[in-house]
């Protein structure tokens, strides 16, 4: 009784502190912004404009990879340490494809290439890594289910060794560059504040957008989908309703699969890709997933656009000299989160 009547306190305590660092930050960057790289909101609203953007497109890509992530990670029970590397190793497959239709030299000038040009080797990376997520899964983790642990221990293995072989075999593993398609190759008027965006970007986000939908729809309109979330929340009992659990199992670590390499060729698109990229997007997924709750696709979409924008506002809104403290801020807002929401925003009690 006394533990109970304490608890509840600190819950309301820790919720008006989370509250009122939020408050706080916005406070700040609309109006006492001094000494930052853009000054306060109201006085420079064209550069809050774009680093909006900056994080709502960085929150795109966040999604895509983590997604990915979430679904395994709330389906099986299954920390996938590897899923950085096949965030990795598909960037650099596409890149690799992108090299041979085009025919071109080390980088591709973006007018040589056509929206084709770049869809096929980002869903040709997809597929590939999506088969060797099935191979992984049927190999190496359906007969130890349920030992997270020992599972854990397995993908960080693999993790490692298929860095390795990214670096003996593409290209180094040096940082190369995917090439957008041509006709994304400018700048759009957004005709808020006198803002030119890149479209490139806009088309990320776009591609952000419609990745969530696709999953939204397979997850809540058929009757997999169904399925998937009725063995997210039960396994046992979906098991014992006569549903084949390792057949969902395999999907679901597959459809993962395929989310990260295509995170990977869009992301490196977006900023390239290079040997080392696997373990700062397995910690992005992870951040994501954690703040978002464990399984839940909305939850990946609210971590991913927490995440983006945290990031982003805080690499030029805080003071000149502090800003490389912006990686820092992520985990205070990992922080906060957990405070009041131990399972995440959206997360349940697995």
């Amino acid at each position: 009784m006394n533990a109970a009547r304490l608890e509840r306190p600190l819950q309301i305590g820790a919720r008006f502190v989370a509250f009122g660092l939020i408050a706080l930050a916005i406070l700040w960057i609309l109006f006492f912004a001094d000494n930052t790289n853009f000054g306060p909101a109201i006085d420079d609203p064209r550069n809050f404009t774009i680093t909006l953007l900056n994080g709502l497109t960085f929150a795109g890509l966040l999604f895509i990879v983590a997604s990915g992530f979430s679904l395994i990670f709330g389906l099986m029970r299954v920390v996938n340490m590897a899923h950085g590397s096949f965030y990795l190793l598909g960037g650099y497959i596409a890149y690799d494809i992108q090299q041979e239709m085009t025919g071109t030299g080390f980088t591709v000038p973006g007018a040589e290439v056509n929206t084709l040009e770049w869809v096929l080797p980002a869903l040709a990376a997809a597929a590939s890594i999506a088969l060797l997520g099935l191979v992984i899964q049927q190999v190496f983790l359906r007969w130890n289910q349920g030992q997270e642990l020992r599972q854990a221990l397995i993908t960080i293995a693999l993790s490692v060794i298929i860095a390795d072989q990214v670096i003996a075999h593409f290209h180094d593993g040096i940082a190369v560059n995917i090439t957008w398609p041509g006709w994304t190759n400018r700048l759009v008027d957004l005709h808020i504040f006198d803002a030119q965006y890149s479209l490139a970007r806009l088309g990320l986000l776009g591609i952000g957008i419609i990745v969530g939908g696709l999953l939204w729809l397979w997850l809540y309109r058929t009757r997999m989908g169904m399925v998937i979330r009725a063995g997210v929340d039960d396994q046992h009992m979906t098991s014992a309703l006569g549903v084949n659990i390792q057949l969902v199992f395999a999907i679901g670590f597959v459809v993962g699969s395929a989310l990260a390499a295509f995170g990977g060729a869009v992301g490196g698109s977006q900023g390239g890709i290079a040997s080392g990229q696997d373990g700062q997007w397995l910690l992005n997924s992870l951040i994501v997933v954690i703040i978002g709750g464990m399984g839940s696709l909305l939850g990946a979409a609210a971590g991913a656009l927490l995440y983006g924008l945290v990031f982003s506002f805080s690499a030029v809104y805080l003071p000149q000299g502090s800003t490389e403290y912006a990686i820092v801020l992520t985990f205070v807002l990992l922080a906060l989160v957990l405070a009041f929401r131990p399972h995440g925003l959206f997360g349940r009690v697995g």
